[in-house]
């Protein structure tokens, strides 16, 4: 059984979303300023970094965990991420590539939301100007409701059949019809306590607007989704992601430049500066003949169109930000 976390990357066709899984990955997934770029789900392997128990008692050149890897007592927990094909309103009906997109999520432990914050691409992906992302958010969500609702009221009078046949408790009941979405009984118990739903239970009693309501809350336990607001480095980012945060708990909220990430890690791939995933800042080798960081192997001079892409990226990116996300 694979027992790395799944991360599953959400959003409508041109957000970001095959740009996210190169930027935090070491994957080579295909990236274009058109929709349905991705068909096949694309996925690769991050890592999550904590402090290694290593470092607490002076351990740190003798570890050498069998799972993931620690770096000088960081310790670099895998985490699988899962790039799938871009959403669009009506996928729950089959629009676009929605069932596909959504079979593909039925395993995901978190969903990240990958938004388009420059509002320059509709609801479609398709090319525009001052779109209000909010609205990618609304929709998204009610299309993976729908999609479970629409699964569960199809058969509701069966299920409703089959509890009173077999007395079952209203967790049992549930649990076999969400099961397809890899919930566990705990995942029930959770849903059920939010709703306040406690046995003796018929669900005969439950009208629609009732169902719908269940699936809304099961969504919210089964599938946490964190939003990224990708395209920050885009100018006309700043005002929507001030808009998002206001109306989002701003727990739920992280802001991302994909595409800077990827610069980055390309720059330093091409020995034009030392950098570290997520790192607030970046060494050059004008850095190095100041003095600084003589300890690391020496770095190239860029092209000056690299090399001024690089001031811009840590003008608009790192020091307004504290890192591309």
């Amino acid at each position: 059984m694979d027992s790395h976390l799944l991360i599953g990357c959400v959003g409508k066709p041109s957000a970001g979303k095959s740009s996210f899984l190169n930027a935090c990955t070491d994957a080579n997934a295909k990236v274009g300023n058109y929709p349905f770029t991705t068909i096949k789900p694309n996925n690769g392997i991050s890592f999550y970094l904590t402090t290694c128990p290593c470092a607490k008692y002076d351990k740190t050149e003798e570890c050498s965990p069998r799972y993931g890897k620690c770096v000088k007592g960081k310790r670099y927990v895998p985490v699988k991420i899962l790039d799938v094909a871009g959403l669009i309103p009506g996928a729950s009906e089959g629009y676009g590539l929605g069932n596909k997109f959504l079979d593909d999520l039925r395993t995901a432990n978190v969903l990240l939301h990958i938004v388009d914050a420059s509002g320059t691409t509709n609801e479609k992906g398709e090319s525009t100007k001052g779109y209000n992302p909010i609205n990618d958010i609304v929709w998204l969500h009610a299309e993976i409701v729908q999609w479970i609702f629409g699964n569960l009221w199809e058969k509701w009078p069966s299920v409703i059949r089959r509890h009173t046949q077999t007395k079952s408790s209203i967790a049992e009941t549930l649990l076999i019809q969400l099961s397809g979405y890899s919930t566990q009984m705990p995942i029930i118990h959770k849903l059920l306590a939010k709703l306040g739903i406690t046995d003796p239970c018929n669900p005969e009693d439950w009208d629609r607007s009732f169902v719908y309501r269940l699936i809304e809350t099961f969504v919210k336990v089964r599938f946490p989704t964190i939003i990224v607001l990708n395209k920050i480095d885009l100018a006309s980012s700043d005002a929507n992601v001030a808009k998002i945060c206001s109306k989002y708990s701003e727990e739920t909220i992280v802001v991302a430049s994909a595409l800077s990430e990827c610069f980055l890690k390309k720059a330093r791939n091409q020995g034009y500066i030392h950098y570290g995933e997520g790192d607030e800042d970046f060494i050059t080798a004008n850095d190095q003949e100041e003095g600084n960081s003589t300890d690391l192997p020496k770095l190239k001079q860029p092209d000056p169109t690299t090399s001024k892409r690089l001031e811009k990226l840590k003008d608009l990116i790192l020091f307004r930000y504290g890192s591309t996300g």
